[in-house]
């Protein structure tokens, strides 16, 4: 098993480098050249830039992944192709995506893109919070063991 995580505003790094060191698992940090750093050299982190396209870190960590390996994402699309392909995908705010709860994502993702290309204006994501991050801490762990 390997963790992927699509970095570019992945908040929760450090944390998933550290529970994943603690079960001795493999990071692929996957980014584009934009956020280039030499801090990400670390003990059982690999990283993996990529060019800057839209998608460009979501295809890679698709060919990149293989069934019963770890993505961690908060991109709706990349989360249903990584769970059609086996993976376990997790959302930096604390919880999974399955197959029960994919749809309603993707389709709420529509109907805001809908809206605002009508130019109404929706709400953009809440803030993360500590609590946010403490449950994705909890489900990380939860899962690994």
């Amino acid at each position: 098993m390997k963790i992927y995580v699509d970095a570019d505003a992945c908040p929760v790094k450090e944390t998933i480098i550290s529970i994943a060191s603690d079960h001795n698992i493999e990071v692929i940090l996957v980014k584009s050249f934009a956020h280039f750093s030499h801090n990400d050299e670390q003990p059982g982190v690999k990283t993996i830039y990529v060019d800057t396209g839209a998608e460009a870190a979501d295809y890679r960590i698709m060919r990149l992944a293989q069934k019963n390996d770890m993505i961690i994402t908060q991109d709706y699309g990349l989360a249903s192709l990584g769970l059609a392909k086996g993976c376990t995908v997790l959302h930096h705010k604390g919880f999974e995506y399955s197959n029960d709860n994919i749809d309603q994502l993707l389709q709420t993702r529509y109907a805001s893109a809908m809206a605002r290309k009508s130019g109404k204006r929706t709400k953009g994501p809440k803030a993360y919070t500590t609590e946010d991050e403490k449950k994705f801490s909890q489900l990380l762990r939860k899962k690994l063991e």
